[in-house]
């Protein structure tokens, strides 16, 4: 007979209050980390994606809702240059109408092995209809089909509900499904940026870079 598995243990508040972590990997000093913020995030992008880390594209988009209560969810960075950081979803979505009626957004890369954190602050604006396409156009087909088979952030009655649309719409359009109307790219433009950096006894280091009266980046220190 097979050993009954042993049963997951439920943390209480004593145990969580005394999980402590020494970050002790690196440091970020103003006059070694780049002026513009831009080529900094692609300095640690960089080395994140070098070091393999599990998911290093990942990151936490945050938007409010007309009801001025905050979600948080991951979505997946795809491109980023001098315009700002994308990423593809539906329209449709929680976030999609959160967006289309508050623009303003935050997005939060942590990279726990490296002891690093970006926070990046700014507005939000819909990709062309041609950045859209061609993303959609370089996805496997499975990813495809799914951006028409589910309703995001629709109530559906059990996971039959994916697989049937999913099935249909395989039927429907083959190989060659066309980009949903209701799916695309959204950019957001940096206004504020902010890079932490892990260090001993809690003394992490902050720099926060912001937008100053002549358009270029205004870089400070932040007590953590």
């Amino acid at each position: 007979m097979s050993a009954t598995p042993p049963s997951p243990t439920t943390p209480n508040s004593t145990q969580l209050a005394d999980l402590r972590k020494s970050y002790e990997r690196a440091e970020l000093d103003e006059n070694a980390s780049n002026p513009l913020p831009l080529a900094q995030f692609g300095l640690w992008l960089g080395e994140a994606l070098s070091a393999q880390l599990p998911e290093p594209n990942a990151m936490t988009l945050a938007t409010v809702g007309s009801d001025l209560r905050p979600s948080t969810r991951i979505v997946l960075i795809k491109g980023y240059d001098e315009r700002g950081i994308v990423w593809y979803t539906n329209y449709e979505s929680r976030k999609g109408r959160e967006l289309a009626g508050n623009p303003f957004a935050a997005l939060q890369f942590h990279w726990v092995e490296l002891e690093r954190v970006v926070r990046i602050e700014g507005v939000v604006e819909k990709v062309s209809d041609a950045e859209s396409d061609a993303y959609y156009k370089s996805r496997p087909l499975d990813s495809r089909l799914g951006a028409w088979a589910s309703p995001q952030s629709e109530v559906i009655s059990g996971r039959g509900v994916l697989v049937a649309n999913a099935a249909k719409y395989g039927a429907q359009f083959l190989l060659n499904p066309p980009r949903p109307p209701h799916w695309g790219g959204y950019r957001l433009v940096p206004e504020r940026w902010e890079f932490w950096q892990g260090r001993k006894s809690r003394l992490h280091d902050r720099l926060r870079y912001s937008r100053d009266a002549k358009g270029g980046w205004l870089r400070e220190r932040l007590a953590p």
